[in-house]
C-alpha cells in the first residue's frame, strides 16, 4: 500500500483502510484496526486488540494498546477502543483494559492528549476532552464529555469527573468531581464551577445562574452533602443542576470533592 511506509512493521492480520497512512518505523500489531483517515505519524506503536476510529492522528513515540500497568492483569484478552477525530500527541500511553475492569479502555471523539500523557487501564474518556501535557489518568476512572485537565495533574483510580469540568495544572484528584465543577490547589478542592466554560459552550444565563445557586446550596446547605443534592433535586427545573444532582447521587467508588 502507498500509504505504508516501507520501513513500518505491519504483523499479519492488521485491518488498515486504504485512506490511513503509516509513518516510518511504526509497527501495527496483528489484532490492530485502522479505520478511514488515520495517520501514524512515525516511531508509533499500535498493539493489542486496538481499535482506533477516523481520522485520529497519532504522533511519534507514543505506545498504543499496550497491556495495562497492573499486576493483576495475566494476559487475558481485553480491547481498546479509540473513537473519532482523536489527536493523540508524542509520548502518550493508553492501556488496554482488564478483565477485573470490564475489559475495554474507551476513548470517545475529537479529544486532545497533549505530550506525555497516560490513560490506564479500563478508563473511559468521553467526546472532546482534553488532556494537557504529563496528565495521568490512573485506571476505572470516567472521564465525561467536555472535561478539561490541567498540566502534571493526576486523577486517581475509579475517580468520575463530571461533564464540562476542568480541572486546574499541578492538581491532585482523589474524589469524585461534579459537572461543571472548578477543581484546583495541589490537593484538589472543589473550588467553584467552570463558568468560562458554561459561557463559551453557549449556556444560557438563568442556567449559570441557577448552577451558581445550586452550587452556594451545596457549600453551605442544611444536612449532609447528599441530602443537600436530594432537596435540590425538588427545588430546580434546570436540566444542568439536574445533571449535578443526578451524579451526585448514582453510583461511585469513591467519596466526593465538595465545596470549600
Amino acid at each position: 500500500m502507498s500509504n505504508i511506509h516501507p520501513s513500518a512493521v505491519i504483523e499479519p492480520g492488521a485491518q488498515i483502510d486504504p485512506t490511513a497512512k503509516v509513518g516510518p518505523f511504526c509497527l501495527v500489531g496483528s489484532q490492530v484496526t485502522l479505520s478511514a483517515g488515520v495517520e501514524l505519524k512515525s516511531h508509533v506503536v499500535v498493539i493489542g486488540q486496538t481499535t482506533i476510529g477516523d481520522e485520529t492522528v497519532i504522533f511519534p513515540f507514543a505506545v498504543v494498546g499496550e497491556i495495562p500497568q497492573d499486576l493483576k492483569f495475566k494476559g487475558e484478552a481485553t480491547r481498546l477502543v479509540i473513537g473519532q477525530r482523536n489527536r493523540i500527541r508524542e509520548h502518550v500511553t493508553i492501556n488496554c483494559g482488564t478483565e477485573g475492569g470490564g475489559g475495554v479502555t474507551r476513548i470517545g471523539d475529537d479529544g486532545l492528549f497533549m505530550a506525555g500523557c497516560h490513560v490506564a487501564h479500563d478508563a473511559v474518556i468521553g467526546n472532546r476532552v482534553i488532556l494537557v501535557n504529563s496528565v495521568a489518568i490512573a485506571g476505572h476512572c470516567v472521564l465525561e464529555d467536555d472535561v478539561i485537565v490541567g498540566g502534571l495533574s493526576g486523577v486517581h483510580q475509579f475517580v468520575r469527573i463530571g461533564r464540562g469540568a476542568i480541572i486546574g495544572a499541578v492538581t491532585m484528584v482523589t474524589n469524585d468531581v461534579i459537572p461543571y465543577g472548578l477543581v484546583q490547589a495541589p490537593r484538589g478542592e472543589l473550588d467553584g464551577l467552570n463558568l468560562v466554560g458554561l459561557k463559551r459552550r453557549g449556556v444560557e444565563r438563568a442556567d449559570i445562574t441557577a448552577l451558581r445557586a445550586a452550587f452556594q446550596m451545596l457549600a453551605q446547605g442544611e444536612g449532609t452533602f447528599q441530602s443537600r443534592a436530594r432537596r435540590l433535586k425538588d427545588e430546580t427545573s434546570s436540566v444542568y443542576v439536574r445533571e449535578i444532582v443526578d451524579f451526585i447521587t448514582s453510583d461511585s467508588d469513591r467519596h466526593f470533592l465538595t465545596p470549600s
